[in-house]
């Protein structure tokens, strides 16, 4: 299995308002077949202001999975759509 977790910073303009649509929109991403298991979390509003606010934590059978969900339109369209509001991006993908 791989996990594949994404961390976002967002731009500080319309920031909780970006939280509320990336969520939103992240869940357009569950229709991807290869997803095993999905979330989409946000970060607690009591940590520090330096943590990510948003974050997608999926797994695959496999990196060949993995690399489908990457080339998937649908997937496309989220980053299309998270590009415009981001500032940062970390992400790990490890087996488990």
């Amino acid at each position: 299995m791989i996990r594949h977790i994404c961390m976002f910073k967002l731009n500080e303009e319309n920031k909780e308002a970006n939280i509320a649509e990336f969520c939103a929109r992240a869940e357009s991403l569950k229709a991807i077949p290869q997803i095993k298991k999905f979330e989409a979390v946000t970060n607690s509003k009591d940590t520090p202001d330096s943590n990510y606010e948003v974050s997608l934590i999926i797994d695959f059978d496999s990196v060949d999975d993995l690399n489908v969900y990457q080339a998937h339109p649908i997937h496309k369209e989220f980053g299309a759509f998270v590009g415009t509001i981001r500032k940062e991006r970390a992400c790990i993908d490890y087996e488990f």
